[in-house]
């Protein structure tokens, strides 16, 4: 199970680490050749406009599109999640909205519950965090807080507010371990 992931800018060494434990093999993504035979793809978090750039100059952005809309399972999480969404790359029917919850003295944690990821709260940090304006019918708002969503899934799409990467609790890079699995069991299944 390869898992590509972004890392033009953010904390994409720490997302490495998550997916390291849990058995996947991560694979630093900077160039579009990067993304061939990916199983997942993660998104980190960093700072939008600079991310937004990087992946104009590199000619990442059509090939991050295909490989999302081709139905591989994708984290995208905080600046991640601006990324994936309407006014960006296109592949996530909401609109974020930077800096939501104040600048980076508002930077807070808290436990949240999210749909879909059992084993009670997560403890989520957030930095300079988005919040989600607008949502698609097809989208499924996860979690909130103060009733703005902080998580929100949309085919095999998973985006959080927040930065699971940095507390010692894997459960929303298991997400997308599990969707890579069963993508996989389902290819498999057809090729039969």
């Amino acid at each position: 199970m390869v898992v590509g992931v972004l890392a033009l800018q953010g904390d994409f060494e720490a997302h490495a680490g998550v997916l390291i434990r849990l058995g996947a093999e991560p694979r630093i993504v900077r160039t579009p050749a990067d993304l061939e035979g990916l199983d997942g793809l993660v998104i980190p978090g960093g700072e939008s406009t600079t991310m937004t750039l990087g992946i104009e100059r590199e000619g990442l952005a059509e090939p991050l599109r295909d490989l999302v809309r081709a139905g591989t399972p994708t984290l995208g999480t905080c600046a991640g999640l601006i990324m994936l969404d309407r006014d960006h790359l296109d592949v996530l029917d909401v609109r974020a909205r930077r800096n939501a919850f104040g600048r980076q003295v508002k930077s807070f944690e808290a436990d949240v519950e999210l749909d879909g990821i059992d084993g009670g709260p997560l403890r989520a940090v957030f930095i300079r965090a988005p919040g989600v304006d607008e949502c698609g019918d097809d989208v499924e708002v996860l979690g909130e807080i103060d009733g703005h969503p902080i998580a929100v899934s949309e085919g095999n799409i998973l985006a959080v507010a927040f930065h699971p990467e940095l507390t010692d609790d894997g459960r929303v890079h298991e997400w997308l371990v599990e969707r890579i699995r069963e993508r996989t069991a389902s290819a498999e299944g057809q090729a039969a």
